[in-house]
């Protein structure tokens, strides 16, 4: 009998749960034994364990990384007239939070190497009419806060960290979400710390912020039918919170992992014609994406399919290039780092439980695909 092929999906979630399926299924039977499956005990024991893991005194669940993000701003007080600075390489929900609010998103390019904001060109786009800075953890690496910081504290800016595909990294030691005034975090399914669902978090050091995220959540109340605030309904759900708290004892192993990955990745691609992703020297990385660039992404792309190797495009379009966000007023060539790379960039499978044998199978197709590129080129 011919053997399987060799398959390496671009992410696995059925290898991340069947370890620890019977330990959720009894979380599960757990909340629904107990019929409280709106804000139950499972949702304040994870906002306590998660704001421990972040290192910061207050986390707030709520129903998505986009909600938690735009109820931060809600909570600062930020809303029409107001301008938000943000990265223009991100997906559209961090600018969609903004937009919901009523304020305009104004966009800045990215570092070349990091895909992080640029620290020159955020220092331009501040006015008068500036409000927040929303700096964006990409791929799970963090952006240079400490610039981003100062330049917030010289103009009386909040700062809002879009950790989303972060969590658990750190920045010179610290935790990403503890770092700026407060911190969303997504708990989608293929993040590091991925739920069952949609699911996002708010964490903060600023009492007063968590109180109001806490009412904006749920429709507003102080108490039940005491509606302090004109609320929302962006609660967490209990029965997430309940397989989150599982996964969270887990997280710091599975980051491990990633890093594991991306350091071998680096080993065996490293001078082969393609651009490879750099972590910060101020970084520990926890690599919810490795994405690596190259001209030939498209080309690349197909032939690994071929292989049975499945990757992913973040992003193809551009958000200034987006129908959705027409009314910025951007154009092409505003954003020449964030256009070319979405031209260039493509995602490698990444995920904990990927075996060293699966990396060097994708390592090795993508080696054999540039050789023969290369010769093509070469003869053409």
């Amino acid at each position: 009998m011919s053997a399987e092929p060799v398959r390496v999906p671009f992410i696995d979630l059925t290898a991340q749960r069947l370890p620890f399926a019977q330990e959720i299924d009894e979380a599960l039977a757990r909340v629904m034994r107990s019929n409280s499956y709106i804000l139950g005990e499972e949702v304040g024991l994870f906002e306590q364990e998660f704001a421990a893991y972040c290192e910061v005194a207050h986390a707030v669940g709520v129903d998505s990384g986009t909600s938690a993000l735009e109820l931060i701003l809600r909570a600062y007080g930020i809303g029409p007239g107001d301008e938000v600075i943000t990265a223009a390489n991100t997906f559209v929900a961090t600018t969609f939070a903004i937009s919901y609010t009523g304020a305009r998103p104004v966009l800045v390019d990215v570092d070349p190497y990091t895909y992080t904001l640029d620290i020159f060109q955020l220092q331009e786009a501040i006015t008068p009419r500036t409000r927040a800075i929303i700096p964006v953890h990409l791929y799970g690496q963090p952006a240079d806060m400490e610039p981003i910081l100062a330049l917030a504290q010289q103009h009386n800016l909040i700062v809002v960290e879009d950790a989303c595909q972060a969590h658990g990294s750190r920045y010179k030691g610290r935790r990403v979400g503890s770092l700026g005034h407060a911190a969303a975090f997504s708990f989608y399914p293929a993040k590091n710390l991925g739920a069952f669902g949609d699911g996002g978090i708010v964490v903060t050091n600023d009492p007063d912020i968590a109180d109001t995220v806490s009412k904006l959540r749920n429709y507003g109340q102080s108490a039940k039918y005491y509606h302090d605030l004109l609320g929302y309904n962006r609660r967490l759900d209990t029965l997430q919170a309940a397989i989150l708290r599982i996964k969270l004892r887990h997280l710091d192993e599975w980051n491990a992992a990633r890093r594991a990955h991306a350091r071998l990745y680096q080993q065996l691609l490293g001078g082969n014609g393609i651009r490879l992703p750099v972590e910060a020297n101020y970084a520990e990385a926890v690599w919810h994406l490795f994405v690596i660039r190259t001209v030939a992404r498209d080309e690349l792309q197909a032939y690994l399919k071929e292989q049975n190797i499945g990757t992913g495009i973040h992003y193809p379009v551009p958000i200034h290039l987006q129908g959705a966000h027409h009314d910025l007023g951007y154009g092409v060539g505003d954003f020449p780092v964030t256009e070319h790379s979405a031209g260039e960039l493509l995602s490698l499978p990444m995920y904990a439980e990927l075996t060293p044998a699966q990396i060097v199978y994708v390592a090795d197709a993508i080696k054999t695909f540039l050789a023969e590129h290369i010769r093509l080129h070469a003869v053409g």
